[in-house]
């Protein structure tokens, strides 16, 4: 027997918060595997990213109008991504940023 540590399997729940924002696949993955998909606070951050990526699609869609689609896009766009970056952050630092509007959806569907 020895006295080091154990280590638990798998990704410590602030890393797999932060991951879940890379990209989409790895939010949907969490949302799927069986360590993951039990944690309320993994779960928040996946769906989140699900919600800001549904986002980004339908500021692309806005933007086949022109001229007004195109700068409603950007700007959502603009938003869309710091929104990200900052969901991102704080998900690695073990916090919970809750994007307007969609925060809340997110919340509600990870039993928050």
């Amino acid at each position: 027997m020895s006295d080091a540590p154990q280590q638990s399997e798998g990704l410590s729940e602030n890393a797999a918060s932060g991951l879940a924002y890379i990209t989409i696949i790895p939010a949907i993955i969490f949302l799927v595997v069986a360590p993951y998909n039990t944690n309320p606070k993994i779960k928040f951050h996946a769906w989140q990213c699900i919600f800001l990526a549904i986002g980004m699609f339908c500021c692309g869609i806005i933007m086949i109008v022109p001229i007004l689609g195109w700068i409603i896009g950007i700007l959502g766009y603009l938003a869309l991504f710091v929104c990200w970056i900052i969901a991102m952050i704080n998900g690695f630092q073990g916090k919970q940023f809750k994007v307007p509007v969609i925060g809340n959806f997110a919340a509600k569907q990870a039993g928050v």
